[in-house]
C-alpha cells in the first residue's frame, strides 16, 4: 500500500509460478481430461437431406441474436422455407442437446431450404460459436456444399459505441446497414460499403 501520493509500488508478480506451472508435466489424468474437453467441444452438422455435397446456388447465414431475429420476421416469416439441418455444438455460452431431431431453438443453428428453389439455402445462427469452434464451423459446414457459383451473404450486428466514425455516434440515425464485399462480387450492393478501420470480428469475419 502507498504512504504518499505518487509513490510507486511493486505489485506481487506471479510471472515465476506460471513459468513452474508451465514447466510442471501433464499427467495421464490431465491429457484425459483435455482429450474428453476437446471432444465434447468438437461441432456436429446434422442434414435431414440425403444428397451430400448439397447443390446451392445462395447462402444467406444470420449470426447474432438481432441478425437472426431480422431473419424470421421479415424472411421466415411465412410456409416457404423448410428446415433441412442443424448445427450442434458446446461451449461456455452455448448447451445443444443430445437430441437428433431437427427442431428450432435457440442453442441450434438452423438451416433452411426455400421450397421453391431449393438451392437457396438460409442458417439462422443465434448460438455462440467459440473462437476455437469457429474454423471447425466452416469447415463442417461448407464441407457439405458444392462451392462452385456459390454467393455466401452474411448478416450480423454490432453495438453503435463500436462503430468508428469522426462524427458523433449521438448524432447518427441507428440502426443503419453497411456492407463488405469480396473482389468476386460484381453485383450492386445494396447500402454504403462499411469504412475503414472498422471491422468484422469473430465468426463473421471467419
Amino acid at each position: 500500500m502507498a504512504t504518499f501520493f505518487g509513490e510507486v509500488v511493486v505489485a506481487p508478480s506471479r510471472a515465476g509460478l506460471d513459468e513452474e506451472e508451465e514447466a510442471r508435466e501433464e499427467t495421464p489424468e490431465d491429457r484425459e481430461i483435455r482429450r474428453e474437453i476437446e471432444k465434447k467441444r468438437e461441432i456436429e452438422v446434422l442434414w435431414s437431406c440425403a444428397e451430400q455435397p448439397l447443390v446451392c446456388s445462395r447462402f444467406i447465414v444470420a449470426i447474432g441474436r438481432n441478425a437472426a431475429a431480422f431473419l424470421s420476421s421479415f424472411i421466415l416469416d411465412s410456409v416457404c422455407w423448410e428446415v433441412v439441418g442443424v448445427v450442434k455444438l458446446w461451449n461456455e455460452w452455448c448447451r445443444t442437446s443430445s437430441t437428433t431431431n431437427v427442431l428450432p431453438t435457440d442453442s441450434f443453428c438452423l438451416f433452411y431450404r426455400l421450397i421453391s428453389d431449393p438451392t437457396v439455402l438460409l442458417c439462422q445462427c443465434s448460438c455462440y460459436v467459440a473462437e476455437d469452434q469457429q474454423f471447425q464451423w466452416l469447415e463442417k459446414v461448407f464441407g457439405s456444399m458444392q462451392k462452385k457459383d456459390l454467393q455466401v451473404t452474411i448478416l450480423s450486428t454490432c453495438p453503435v459505441a463500436d462503430y468508428k466514425t469522426q462524427e458523433s455516434t449521438l448524432t447518427l440515425v441507428s440502426p443503419f446497414l453497411k456492407a463488405l464485399k469480396t473482389k468476386e462480387f460484381q453485383e450492386q450492393v445494396c447500402c454504403p460499403l462499411l469504412e475503414q478501420p472498422n471491422i468484422v470480428r469473430d465468426l463473421p469475419a471467419a
